[in-house]
């Protein structure tokens, strides 16, 4: 199958809604956007979706995210690359709090998913600062096993190190085998491992791995 790779566009967000929350379901029971906005599918592609498109820059921003199609221009996946720096977590928090404001979501709603938010940071590994970041990978379940994920791969790659970034890191569940396969197909190797309680009892992973390559 030819596949091309393009930039995400701001009319790309529902599409990248569903990558998002189908890369944080991977193999696990739940994932993180589920337990953190605690909601319906729906509702939750529908705030991930303005997500997507609200400032400041964030690690879900749509500009931050690289899409694969067919040559029928059907979307078969994407993935996001981005800086801390730029493009961390202090900037998703404000864009969170912008978009509940815009569902018009209570303080009291708001305030315990920042709670469910923080308690899933803390499980995270820690994101290595001068890095080139790798988040979200997914593929549709059609082009799966057609090289979709490897053509991503390389392009975020090609991005990272046209930026001049010397070091990228991507974290993934653990357990996920095919992405560990992949991660390590392009020579990532394991550079921290996370386990927690908390994370194992709502998303159903003993924790998370973190993977480092040098560019």
């Amino acid at each position: 199958m030819k596949i091309s790779v393009r930039k995400a566009k701001k009319e790309d967000a529902r599409f990248l809604a569903k990558m998002i929350l189908l890369a944080g379901r991977a193999h696990v029971k739940k994932g993180i956007w589920e337990v953190v906005l605690n909601t319906e599918e729906k509702e939750c592609l529908n705030f991930l979706e303005h997500i997507c498109t609200t400032a400041p820059k964030h690690l879900f921003h749509y500009e931050n995210y690289l899409i694969a199609e067919n040559v029928e221009k059907a979307s078969l996946g994407s993935l996001g690359g981005y800086s801390p720096k730029e493009s961390g977590y202090s900037n998703l928090m404000e864009a969170i709090a912008t978009v509940s404001q815009r569902f018009k979501i209570s303080h009291n709603e708001t305030r315990e998913s920042e709670k469910r938010a923080l308690k899933i940071m803390s499980c995270l590994p820690k994101e290595i600062p001068e890095a080139w970041v790798i988040d979200s990978v997914a593929i549709t379940k059609e082009a799966r096993g057609q090289g979709v994920a490897q053509k991503l791969m390389k392009e975020i790659l090609k991005t990272g190190q046209s930026l001049k970034f010397k070091i990228s890191q991507v974290s993934m569940y653990i357990g996920n085998t095919p992405a560990l396969n992949l991660y390590q197909k392009f020579g990532f190797t394991v550079n921290e491992e996370k386990r927690n309680e908390y994370f194992q009892n709502k998303i159903g992973s003993p924790g998370m791995l973190s993977l480092k390559l040098t560019l």
